[in-house]
């Protein structure tokens, strides 16, 4: 029995506990999960959360963390529709020739998309007349042919199966810190939470 009170980016929320929640509550039917999805950082202490989940990047460094999945990819899409009448871009710099979805951060910052080349990692602004903070929104404007969209290929994936998306300039994807658990030090961990932590472990939606 028991409850554990989450504090979560909002893209773990499908990637991580889809596959992973209606297993720990059919083990556990006695724990509450509640579950807070945002984009802002929070101090989850002191708003009364047991812990919280970001990219590895993000974790405060006076928190304990666990890492939760491994790193994780981060491509442009669009919809073939799109690539047909705008064309396919050929390397990023091409990307202030096409119409962008803009991505803004939690913290209010506008994304600098990120990439990987011959010498190294590089950011780029991108022009954007449309801007979104969540990545529902950014997939239904890049379904509808609205612009290249950018973001974590697992969150893409689905559609791209579906050949609803195209990836491109897969050649300059980058890699960032997956998913990390953390909590406070100066508390001992709550029996529910360890065995939420256990579980998606063990079933590494997102691998390990």
């Amino acid at each position: 029995t028991g409850r554990v009170r989450l504090n979560v980016v909002a893209d773990a929320v499908p990637l991580l506990f889809g596959s992973v929640l209606p297993l720990f509550a059919e083990r556990f039917p006695d724990i509450e999960v509640d579950i807070v999805a945002t984009n802002r950082m929070v101090d989850v202490v002191g708003s009364g959360f047991d812990a919280g989940i970001r990219y590895g990047g993000t974790v405060p460094e006076d928190m304990v963390a666990q890492r939760l999945s491994a790193n994780l990819r981060w491509v442009v899409a669009a919809s073939p529709a799109y690539l047909e009448r705008y064309g396919v871009p050929g390397a990023p710099q091409d990307l202030q020739q096409h119409r962008c979805i803009g991505v803004r951060l939690g913290n209010g910052r506008i994304y600098h998309w990120e990439f990987e080349g011959p010498e190294g990692e590089f950011a780029l602004p991108v022009h954007s007349k449309i801007t979104v903070d969540d990545t529902q929104a950014l997939l239904t404007l890049g379904l509808q042919g609205m612009g290249l969209i950018y973001g974590l290929e697992p969150a893409f994936a689905p559609y791209v199966a579906r050949g609803q998306l195209n990836l491109v300039l897969e050649e300059w994807a980058t890699q960032g810190p997956g998913y990390h658990i953390y909590y406070s030090s100066r508390h001992q961990v709550p029996t529910a939470l360890r065995l939420l932590i256990e579980l998606i472990r063990e079933v590494r939606p997102l691998g390990l």
